[in-house]
């Protein structure tokens, strides 16, 4: 088992280097698929709701693998590569000022518009009342990550380990959106 899991894991990192949007296209689409799965689970829905988790797979493909990809190659050639913490600090609040709140509008409207199939009324107001709260938490957290990305990943693993953290995220998230709703019942 041991070998066919270190074959696979060279696969994939020749697959990464050979055709890297495709790759991390592929890998965001799959992260977001399993964090699904797992949040589904986890919300006690019974049987698993295909049509979400299809659109959910398909914003990690066509969405958020792509921009990472390209949000890291534009990171590298902005500040030439450098990984001093001065540089790396520059690259974290230039994220968090940018992407971090253009990425988690994007997401609720896609939810709400797509996943969701609500009206642009109902996501709108959704997302003037929920937005400042989602973006404050991940004000929160993100930084660190992205500290951690910059400072330690390198390039080709960052747009991963991105997806990777978001997965674990999105699961604590729908844990918390969970046990509101217990105490609410």
């Amino acid at each position: 088992m041991s070998d066919l899991i270190k074959a696979a894991w060279r696969n994939y990192l020749l697959q990464l280097q050979l055709h890297p949007l495709r790759t991390k296209a592929i890998t965001a689409g799959v992260l977001v698929g399993c964090s699904d799965v797992i949040a589904q689970k986890i919300s006690g829905i019974k049987r698993l709701q295909l049509r979400r988790l299809i659109l959910m797979m398909l914003y990690g493909f066509a969405y958020s693998g792509p921009f990472g990809h390209f949000l890291h190659k534009l990171m590298d050639i902005i500040f030439r590569g450098k990984k001093d913490n001065t540089t790396v600090a520059k690259k974290v609040v230039l994220e968090q000022l940018t992407s971090s709140p253009w990425n988690n509008m994007f997401f609720m409207m896609y939810y709400g518009l797509v996943v969701e199939g609500r009206g642009w009324g109902l996501v709108r107001n959704k997302v003037r009342k929920d937005y400042p709260s989602v973006q404050l938490t991940a004000w929160k957290f993100w930084p660190i990550v992205g500290w951690v990305n910059y400072q330690y990943m390198p390039l080709q693993f960052r747009v991963v380990f991105h997806s990777f953290v978001a997965s674990c995220w999105a699961i604590f998230l729908n844990l918390k959106a969970r046990s509101v709703a217990i105490k609410k019942a």
